[in-house]
């Protein structure tokens, strides 16, 4: 192989996706750099690859970014995957790669399986255009904040999830979106696939009805919002909500605001309490 990063995209639970350039380079790389190097063990013996690992994951990827960059300015040939999709996206590798870049190492992309591209696919939303969040923060408050950071995003969003928060992530959803049309897509790939298209509500009902579905990883792709340009601005219930205060409590000012103006009850209630605040 040539002297390079090789940055391969491996299955996101289907073994049989992986290409067979991904194999050939998986077999001629002087070695892998893998997250989880008992995880990638199990894909590289179905593909009969048994070419040296090395552990690099987000813990110890600064540490060791420069110790095998040199190891291919002097002639070797690495190639870093993450234990699903494609290496970087939500995974780690950035630090190795960015380092490549500034020191003029060759990084060659071999392209495959993503969850993010596999979910957008399915989903049956509007993604011509479309925004990657990612995972969201575990914290409950920084979570909220980056939730409403997209209220009135017109594009796609899309998120990742674990199973232990997917619950929790759905509650809030709705209390941020209402009734707002949300993809969910569980085990892609794998033998338990689901996608499934609703109201947030109608997946939260579902989902609690049906513990195995919160089972597995998770896509979630959001209806990006459709208000209409008549719309009235945040500034603008802001302004209404100021001159109401002085004389009323946050929770009937706010509902006025949303009577003559528009906009969710919570998020106008919240807006009221930073006021009075």
């Amino acid at each position: 192989m040539e002297s390079a990063i090789y940055v391969v995209a491996t299955p996101i639970g289907n073994l049989a996706d992986i290409s067979s350039r991904a194999i050939d380079v998986l077999k001629g790389v002087d070695f892998i750099a893998a997250e989880d190097t008992r995880h990638t063990r199990k894909l590289l013996d179905h593909c009969g690859v048994t070419t040296r690992m090395i552990s690099l994951h987000e813990h110890n990827e600064s540490a060791k970014a420069a110790d095998l960059l040199q190891k291919i300015i002097d002639g070797g040939s690495l190639a870093l995957v993450s234990d699903a999709g494609t290496p970087l996206i939500s995974d780690p590798g950035h630090v190795l790669v960015d380092l490549a870049r500034t020191q003029g190492v060759r990084v060659v992309p071999v392209p495959g399986p993503s969850a993010l591209i596999a979910g957008l696919s399915v989903c049956g939303i509007p993604c011509g255009r479309f925004i990657f969040e990612g995972f969201l923060p575990a914290k409950q408050k920084a979570k909220r904040e980056v939730l409403q950071s997209y209220l009135n995003e017109k594009k796609a969003v899309v998120f990742y999830e674990s199973p232990h928060r997917i619950l929790n992530t759905l509650e809030m959803m709705l209390d941020v979106y209402g009734e707002r049309q949300l993809a969910l897509a569980r085990e892609l790939t794998k033998r338990f696939e689901t996608v499934r298209r609703d109201v947030i509500l109608g997946l939260l009902d579902w989902m609690r009805a049906d513990p195995d579905q919160q089972r597995g990883e998770f896509v979630l792709v959001l209806h990006g919002s459709v208000a209409s340009e008549s719309e009235f601005s945040l500034e603008q219930k802001r302004r209404l909500l100021m001159k109401l205060l002085p004389d009323l409590p946050p929770k009937k000012a706010s509902a006025i605001v949303v009577d003559i103006l528009g906009g969710t009850k919570k998020e106008i209630y919240q807006l009221a309490l930073e006021l009075k605040r």
